[in-house]
């Protein structure tokens, strides 16, 4: 006998996760819903009690079943699925819990009582005038706000001048997100030295060094389990992510202390029936390990990453875990390839984009090299890419490839016959030079 399908909203549906969510063994038997759409809840500074309202408004006009609600995008959709959850008793995690851990400066107070594997940390006051740098961690160090997505804002600081320089780019940018987020904390029970601090707030962390790394988990019925890691890594000489890679090359030793500390902040968070992701600075030469960012959001992009090397998105374990049931997954379950990553393609310097690859050079590219696909070109043809929304400080997307390889330097050759196949022209931005170069 045939199970009944479920009915899954989606907030921020969108047609690659889609197909992802449809090729899940859970996926197969649910109904996929869009719930507000990725424009109204990523276009600048959103308004967050009408976007809930209007979201039970269309869960009320259903004429059917509402099984579950789920989200894959950061800020704000990370803490709408909770809230909307909440009213109608499906299975999620409290808002309290996510909030503890993406409001920057409560996650670390909440490290600092569990863990030792933190950088110092300081909170710095954008609305002091006469602000000074913090005596500790000090340069170098990083300044962000207490709620910020995509690395919005976000600032490596080596000296008095360009601490300053952060702070004046900050206090000019921290409400588009700062002002929705305090909305949400208004919703939530602050202990007293959250809520003076509120969301408008910035946080200075020490500098860390090393290789990145994350692991991905989740929480079921208190019980927190760590099933994959991954590592992040940069362009050459700048600390924006060329690509994440899954399985991690760490040592076993590494990602057996990496799985202990989610183990233990996840299990202070309160966090339960939800996946997780926490990302993780490695120092092989001192052997250092420190906590970078905890993520409530469930990595989408990661989605292929694992359907690639294990089989199964791990889209399935958010859906499971959504409808109330075992996230758990045989452990022999196997994909087509070994490593699998997903590669951004970047600009550093500020243009006009004149060219962007054609749907057919998309597809092209995609049917003569096996395990690629091209998931997104990020900027339009005619944008300025300063102009384009949630880019990080220092450079610009251009695309998103996700690469299944037998191994690294397979994978690597594939990612740069993608670069090279797939033409961007644009107009440098100096008005002294009206030409256009390819890339």
């Amino acid at each position: 006998m045939q199970a009944a399908v479920k009915n899954v909203f989606v907030v921020g549906l969108d047609e690659r996760n889609l197909e992802i969510l449809r090729r899940t063994p859970t996926g197969r038997n649910c109904r996929f819903h869009q719930l507000l759409d990725l424009d109204e809840l990523q276009a600048g500074e959103v308004d967050i009690n009408p976007l809930i309202a209007k979201a039970e408004r269309i869960l009320d006009d259903f004429d059917g079943s509402v099984d579950a609600i789920v989200g894959y995008w950061d800020f704000p959709v990370t803490l709408l699925v909770p809230i909307l959850c909440s009213s109608r008793g499906l299975p999620s995690a409290s808002l309290e819990s996510f909030v503890k851990c993406e409001h920057k400066y409560w996650s670390r107070l909440l490290q600092s009582e569990v863990i030792d594997e933190y950088p110092p940390f300081a909170l710095v006051d954008l609305n002091d005038e006469n602000v000074k740098p913090p005596e500790s961690p000090g340069y170098p160090m990083w300044l962000k706000p207490v709620k910020s997505a995509s690395s919005l804002l976000a600032f490596r600081v080596d000296d008095d001048e360009g601490f300053h320089e952060a702070v004046a780019e900050m206090r000019e940018g921290i409400d588009m997100i700062g002002r929705p987020f305090e909305q949400i904390l208004e919703r939530v029970d602050l202990p007293p030295e959250i809520s003076s601090v509120g969301g408008r707030t910035c946080l200075a962390e020490a500098a860390m060094h090393g290789v990145q790394a994350a692991v991905e988990g989740y929480v079921y019925k208190g019980e927190v389990v760590v099933y994959g890691s991954l590592d992040s890594i940069d362009y050459p000489a700048s600390p924006v992510f060329l690509r994440h890679q899954y399985p991690s090359d760490l040592p076993d030793e590494v990602i057996g202390r990496m799985r202990d500390v989610a183990v233990k902040v996840i299990g202070k968070s309160g966090m339960d029936n939800a996946t997780f992701s926490i990302e993780f600075f490695y120092d092989p030469v001192e052997e250092g390990l420190n906590v970078l960012e905890v993520n409530t959001r469930h990595s989408q992009s990661h989605a292929r990453l694992f359907e690639l090397v294990d089989g199964v998105p791990n889209h399935e374990r958010m859906l499971r875990l959504a409808l109330g049931q075992s996230p758990r997954l045989p452990d022999d379950m196997r994909g087509e390839f070994n490593v699998a990553a997903e590669w951004y393609h970047r600009r550093f310097d500020d243009a006009v984009v004149v060219r962007v690859p054609t749907p057919e050079e998309v597809a092209e590219v995609e049917e003569s090299l096996p395990g690629v696909s091209i998931d997104e070109i990020v900027p339009e043809q005619g944008e300025r890419l300063s102009e384009m929304a949630y880019q990080d400080s220092y450079s610009y997307e251009l695309v998103k490839i996700t690469i299944g390889a037998e191994d690294e330097t397979e994978m690597r050759a594939k990612y740069e016959r993608c670069v090279e196949e797939l033409h961007f022209e644009f107009q440098e931005v100096d008005d002294s030079s009206d030409s256009t170069v390819q890339r």
